[in-house]
């Protein structure tokens, strides 16, 4: 019985990534908060980062198929546009491929921090808190920005500069989704062509990430419980699937200030509970 509620606490901490992976509130802030919750005097250190790439893992693939036709008119214009000099004069594909190319640029600082994150950055409580509470700040600050006049295609510019906004990502409790947003939104994108960019962006660079997460997971077997780790990482996938059907169908720039005053609260509660327990 206590294994099958060791199972349960998986399930929802896939749950939980799968629905704050896509709305702006943190996913790595969320598992962080919510494993010290549920797994309160295990050592769960050791566990944490690999849980972190895993469930992304069922978030990414979540999304490549949510966006599987955007990925594939990107591939083969991009190839198009490269290898084939006739296809160069067709407007579509020479857009689709500078609009890879702005993919690949906003990636490249999120890549770095990454990496050097994933090396030296510890997640705990106090840290997540204020993370969240730097989140919901600028989510609140785009809102009451809400009225500006947005702008039909995302540039050079505004890709490089979602792209340093990105590079903060890796901070845990600094959602990911909430910063490219701001990112985007600051520079007058509109909200939906900004979540297409920030998805597409996710997606390329979570192939690394997830090929981490495979192999930190083969080379450390004994580590992690396994049934766990797999429950976590089918309800990751299932949950990113609908939540991203329900971010991109309903979510609009006012809406931003009830995922502010969540991501207060919650980052308000991190913080309570790393100085009492």
């Amino acid at each position: 019985m206590s294994y099958i509620v060791e199972l349960l606490k998986y399930i929802l901490l896939g749950v939980i990534q799968g629905i704050t992976e896509i709305f702006p509130v943190s996913s790595s802030g969320h598992l962080v908060l919510f494993s010290t919750l549920l797994m309160n005097g295990q050592d769960i250190e050791s566990e944490l980062k690999l849980l972190l790439m895993i469930t992304n893992m069922g978030s990414f693939i979540a999304l490549f198929i949510f966006y599987f036709k955007d990925i594939k008119d990107l591939i083969i214009d991009s190839f198009d546009f490269i290898f084939k000099k006739e296809k160069r004069v067709n407007s579509v594909k020479k857009e689709n491929f500078f609009y890879a190319l702005k993919l690949c640029i906003a990636v490249i600082p999120i890549g770095i921090t990454g990496l050097i994150a994933n090396k030296y950055l510890t997640p705990n409580l106090l840290f997540t808190g204020i993370s969240l509470i730097v989140t919901s700040i600028l989510l609140f600050t785009v809102f009451m920005l809400r009225n500006k006049q947005f702008i039909n295609d995302i540039t050079w510019k505004n890709a490089t500069v979602i792209g340093l906004f990105q590079a903060l990502a890796p901070l845990p409790g600094l959602s990911r989704s909430g910063i490219t947003i701001v990112g985007g939104l600051s520079q007058k994108v509109e909200l939906k062509k900004v979540l297409r960019f920030s998805f597409l962006a996710y997606i390329l660079v979570s192939v690394p990430v997830s090929l981490l997460g495979l192999y930190e997971a083969i080379k450390n077997p004994g580590v992690i419980d396994i049934p766990g780790f797999v429950l976590a990482f089918i309800f990751s996938f299932l949950f990113s699937l609908l939540t991203v059907r329900v971010m991109n169908k309903y979510v609009q720039v006012k809406n931003l200030i009830w995922f502010s005053i969540y991501a207060f609260i919650v980052g308000t509660l991190s913080i309570t509970l790393y100085l009492f327990i």
